[in-house]
């Protein structure tokens, strides 16, 4: 059995995901929202599986080891991307969650791990 890759979010993707959720109930209701939620929570979880899953993509012109993943996929609909690095720990394989983008945004200019005090410092 393969041992699933541990997910982490980091403070800015955990601050992007209540702002998705919150803007979409503003503007489309709570039970879109909720829909929303499942849609952006099945992306991540099947991240467990690896960055090798259907529709990861490496993103090198974004910058060094960072991978995307849409989140409209296996039928669900949905406009972001989860944009993410492989980190390697003594525990195991990790996936690090950096940002949760809208497809529409520059992907590069929203990115800035660095930026984020809390998040791990293997990621700076």
């Amino acid at each position: 059995m393969k041992r699933q890759w541990t997910i982490r979010l980091s403070a800015t993707a955990e601050q992007d995901y209540r702002q998705i959720l919150r803007w979409t109930a503003e503007t489309f209701g709570r039970g879109q929202a909720r829909t929303y939620a499942r849609t952006l929570a099945s992306a991540l979880r099947d991240l467990t599986h690896g960055p090798a899953i259907a529709g990861a993509k490496i993103r090198e012109d974004i910058g060094p080891n960072i991978h995307t993943l849409h989140v409209a996929r296996k039928g669900h609909r949905g406009r972001h991307f989860v944009i993410f690095r492989i980190t390697a720990t003594g525990d195991g394989p990790v996936i690090d969650v950096l940002r949760l983008l809208h497809d529409s945004m520059d992907l590069p200019r929203h990115l800035s791990a660095g930026n984020d005090p809390d998040f791990p410092k293997s990621m700076r």
